[in-house]
């Protein structure tokens, strides 16, 4: 499927695993194919690991570890998402010294540099301290998972097991509405805000992106709504 999406034009393959709206991730034998069709259209890889920190279960595996991809490979992150600094923006590219030397005739005149407080606070996220707080709270994202996941499979929404990121992706298919006409509902009517798949592409249809990135008993209150809505719309 991947092939058949390049043309002769093709020049960059952008990645984004662990995935937002999914959850997803892959593994090592996962991006063992997808380096090959890298390698043979001679493609530069974006691979947005902006999540790769916040994974259950399994290590993030990232696409530059692969053999002969390293050099292909601009990774980009930051501190927003597994150090809670998104208003921070704090980011970071790493790449081939000659990738980072043309993007930087493009930076360096468009932007000075990284405000020093979002600095000095991204060099305290790395300390032993900060490295514990950013542990502590995966033991929570971990647990909000389960429960989220559990909840709309109780409720009737199928869901798979996210295994990064802290987003779930349950089907709404069974309730006869489309993404948007569901996230649309479910804000006026139950008041609980999430994301139609549709917003993430056309593959997302029959999907919803929830987000479990706030307190367990938001959580609950949510779930008891969205199963309040979605018994409503089956008892007509």
């Amino acid at each position: 499927m991947l092939e058949a999406k390049i043309s002769p034009k093709s020049k960059i393959l952008i990645l984004c695993y662990p995935s937002n709206p999914t959850g997803a991730i892959m593994t090592y034998e996962d991006w063992l194919p997808i380096a090959k069709v890298v390698e043979k259209h001679d493609l530069i890889v974006i691979a947005d690991e902006i999540y790769a920190e916040l994974t259950y279960g399994q290590k993030h595996v990232s696409f530059a570890s692969i053999p002969g991809m390293m050099d292909r490979t601009i990774l980009v992150s930051g501190f927003s998402k597994a150090f809670a600094m998104t208003g921070w923006r704090m980011g970071y590219a790493c790449a081939h010294p000659d990738l980072i030397a043309a993007m930087y005739k493009i930076h360096q005149y468009t932007v000075m540099c990284a405000p020093v407080m979002g600095q000095v606070a991204a060099l305290e996220a790395l300390t032993p301290t900060g490295l514990e707080e950013k542990d502590r709270m995966m033991e929570s994202y971990n647990q909000r998972r389960r429960l989220i996941v559990q909840g709309l499979e109780q409720i009737g929404l199928t869901c798979h097991e996210p295994k990064g990121a802290f987003y779930a992706f349950p089907s709404i298919v069974s309730t006869g509405l489309s993404s948007n006409e569901f996230a649309e509902r479910l804000l006026l009517e139950a008041k609980v805000a999430a994301v139609p798949g549709t917003a993430f592409g056309s593959s997302g249809e029959g999907f919803l992106r929830c987000s479990y990135a706030t307190s367990v008993i938001q959580l609950n209150e949510a779930l008891d709504r969205i199963g309040q809505f979605v018994n409503k719309l089956k008892n007509g």
